[in-house]
């Protein structure tokens, strides 16, 4: 999840990527890091450590606590809680991992002013497309009609949260090609 993540924010909307997190260390370069380059070292090395386009740092809790505007945890349940919510430097936080950030740690990044947008929606399509396998295994229902529910789900959250945002935002925001 935060490979794609990461990979679509650079190439769709231009995104500097700053920060990589892996389990084996992470990667830091203020003037931006290709995602598509560090996929090619994992896939050659097995690990981020030795790329060239950027520092490597063996503690990734430094790589968390770096300022950004958008952090996406996407591995680690609980990587963002009590202990270091405070040193959490960011405007949004995309849960793309299943709970990333704990109770306490909610508390205090709203209180930050904080925007998280929750994991239940940030990697709903998992979850969905999970529940269809499961619901298409018990019923033996053909794989298109499951692709079909699939889509019209997934596309009702979408409006649903552009709705929201609409509601939430008003005239403060705007989709532009």
């Amino acid at each position: 999840m935060g490979y794609h993540a990461a990979k679509f924010l650079q190439e769709e909307d231009s995104c500097l990527i700053t920060g990589i997190i892996e389990r084996n260390g992470a990667l830091t370069n203020d003037d931006g890091i290709d995602v598509e380059a560090v996929r090619a070292h994992i896939m050659v090395t097995g690990g981020v450590k030795g790329f060239d386009g950027a520092t490597y740092v063996e503690n990734g809790s430094t790589v968390l606590e770096k300022a950004c505007d958008i952090l996406i945890p996407a591995a680690l349940e609980g990587v963002i809680n009590l202990d270091n919510a405070a040193r959490i430097d960011t405007k949004v936080i995309i849960e793309a991992a299943n709970g990333p950030v704990t109770a306490g740690a909610d508390e205090i990044l709203r209180d930050k002013g904080v925007v998280i947008i929750p994991d239940m929606y940030a990697n709903a399509g998992g979850v969905t497309v999970s529940y269809f396998e499961w619901v298409k295994n018990l019923s033996h229902i053909r794989f298109g009609r499951m692709q079909r529910l699939e889509e019209e789900a997934r596309n009702n959250l979408l409006v649903a949260e552009l709705d929201r945002l609409d509601q939430y935002l008003g005239d403060r925001w705007s989709m532009t090609p």
